[in-house]
């Protein structure tokens, strides 16, 4: 029996900066264009971690008639990181995929763990942003977000210290700028008025569940799964019933 090839992932730049390049992940089948799903990678927006994190999840999206673009982007620490440019190198990221060759534009969605997870629901959210703030008026708007064990609400998360003053880094203080959590927090941007499923492990010891708990109260499209026993990593193991989850919602909101 002939088995189709899974075809290479080529790395594509949106910017200037080496960090600034997606790898594309395309359906091994004849076809397309093909709907696409944006992974973006935590690490509490730090360096440390990077794209190849979300691999796996590229290769089974990729199985299931998706195409995938895997997103880096530059970091706190990183010239050019942290406020304003992280968000707007994941605008960028989005919004060139109105121009890459196989991917249709009108079926785009987003899926993050932890930072990323912030990151995937903020991208969904940037038509909510008034004009003359980073990522406002997208080329590309996502039809649906999923986001695993992601930090939702980044006021909340800073009062809380989680990832130790990783939010403080990111943003500064939200004492010191109130207006940059209007700009970035998904929880200060709902409704976003598009579909959102949050994945989270009631065992994440890293970023708590509550922060899921407290944006689907909130945010009327959001539905949350948690999954008893899980912690911060199982939502992104391909073979975990997290993952599942994610696969069938984008599966559902990508696929005719």
């Amino acid at each position: 029996m002939h088995r189709h090839k899974r075809p290479p992932a080529p790395c594509v730049a949106y910017g200037d900066h080496p960090d600034q390049v997606a790898n594309l992940h395309l359906p091994a089948r004849e076809g397309g264009p093909w709907p696409c799903v944006v992974l973006l990678h935590g690490g509490f927006w730090r360096t440390g971690w990077d794209r190849t994190l979300m691999t796996p999840l590229a290769v089974d999206l990729a199985a299931r008639g998706i195409a995938v673009w895997n997103v880096e982007y530059r970091r706190v620490g990183q010239d050019g990181g942290g406020w304003p440019g992280t968000l707007e190198d994941v605008a960028a990221a989005v919004d060139r995929l109105a121009e890459v060759e196989g991917v249709d534009g009108a079926r785009i969605g987003t899926c993050g763990h932890s930072a990323g997870g912030h990151l995937a629901l903020w991208a969904a959210g940037r038509h909510r942003l008034p004009l003359g703030m980073p990522g406002a008026d997208p080329r590309v708007r996502p039809v649906g977000a999923v986001a695993q064990a992601g930090l939702c609400d980044l006021e909340q998360a800073w009062r809380d210290d989680l990832g130790q003053g990783a939010v403080a880094a990111l943003l500064g203080g939200f004492d010191e700028g109130p207006d940059r959590y209007a700009a970035a927090s998904p929880a200060a941007l709902a409704p976003l008025g598009v579909p959102q499923l949050l994945v989270h492990g009631d065992a994440d010891e890293i970023v708590p569940i509550g922060q899921s708990r407290g944006y689907a109260a909130l945010e009327p499209d959001a539905e949350l799964v948690e999954l008893g026993g899980a912690d911060h990593f199982d939502v992104i193991d391909p073979a975990h019933a997290a993952w599942t989850a994610a696969a069938a919602r984008l599966e559902a909101l990508l696929v005719p």
